[in-house]
């Protein structure tokens, strides 16, 4: 018989009343609770490694040297240097875009999340979020928060120094609106990358070994998101299909509001099209988790 919470002897916190009716609010403030000292804990624990965010974020600048040295001599070897677009894009958007596609991918990215949930699974380590008080998802949505806030804090004025040698590349600020929704579409990301990684790493309970499925997932989610270049280059059809798929939330889209590719018109439904994306991958991740549990033996460990 497997274990549940309800099963195992852990002193429940009281929220019921006289009645014996409980009371819902008590229970849903126990959890955020239990959950934001687990965000506070992972937090303190990211930020004990500074040197090693501050040199991960030099690494990545060059990477970004390297592109933007690639995008420069593919419009000046199409004659468009000085004037002229490809895709919708002039030389300074198609810069500034490849710039905020790192910003995206700061939000969306979760490196090691999918192999970590699969390896537990694997090697039987899952059993600790089944004989502890804590749910698998949420504590491992509260962990990569932290790791997000700690990593943005940390590499936050190196970001703002480059964007500050790159600003002849911008045209301006956005307007308020188009800022608002840039913040919201960043934080959507976020959601979107972590329930579809963890949706990934629930395979893990139907295969045992799928290191090299996540690998060539990966490698396709880094052209699908627009983080090499943005839909717009590709031919309309094309670039119509990446725009109805959730990974574009993880790098292009954001952008794109930035850069006021999206009319502002649509900017709520657009907004609203990425939150239910988010919340679907959530929905999907929390079935695969119940459906793997009821094949889960907690070999290993």
């Amino acid at each position: 018989m497997k274990p549940t919470l309800s099963s195992l002897p852990f002193e429940q916190a009281d929220c019921s009343d006289d009645s014996g009716s409980v009371w819902p609010r008590a229970s849903f403030l126990l959890e955020a609770g239990k959950y934001g000292r687990i965000l506070r804990i992972a937090l303190v624990e990211r930020l004990a490694y500074r040197l090693d965010f501050i040199l991960s974020t030099l690494l990545r600048f060059l990477p970004m040297l390297t592109t933007i040295l690639l995008w420069l001599a593919v419009y000046a070897g199409a004659g468009r240097l000085s004037e002229g677009e490809l895709g919708g894009f002039s030389l300074n958007e198609m810069i500034s875009y490849l710039l905020l596609v790192h910003i995206s991918r700061m939000f969306s990215s979760m490196p090691g999340l999918a192999q970590g949930i699969a390896r537990d699974i694997r090697d039987g380590n899952l059993k600790k979020y089944l004989l502890q008080p804590i749910s698998l998802l949420p504590y491992l949505l509260a962990y990569r928060a932290a790791h997000k806030v700690a990593y943005i804090t940390m590499t936050a004025v190196p970001y703002a120094v480059l964007f500050f040698l790159c600003r002849d590349f911008f045209a301006g600020w956005p307007s308020a609106p188009v800022l608002l929704a840039y913040a919201v579409s960043l934080v959507l990301g976020f959601l979107v990358g972590f329930f579809f990684e963890a949706a990934l790493g629930m395979l893990g309970f139907w295969f045992l070994e799928v290191s090299s499925f996540l690998y060539v997932v990966g490698t396709l989610n880094f052209f699908l998101s627009g983080h090499m270049f943005p839909f717009d280059l590709l031919p309309a059809t094309f670039a119509h299909i990446l725009k109805n798929l959730p990974f574009q939330y993880l790098a292009y889209f954001p952008a794109a509001i930035f850069l006021n590719k999206v009319p502002q018109d649509m900017l709520f439904s657009a907004l609203a099209t990425e939150a239910a994306w988010a919340i679907a991958l959530a929905l999907l991740a929390g079935w695969l988790y119940r459906c793997g549990l009821r094949r889960y033996s907690a070999y290993g460990g």
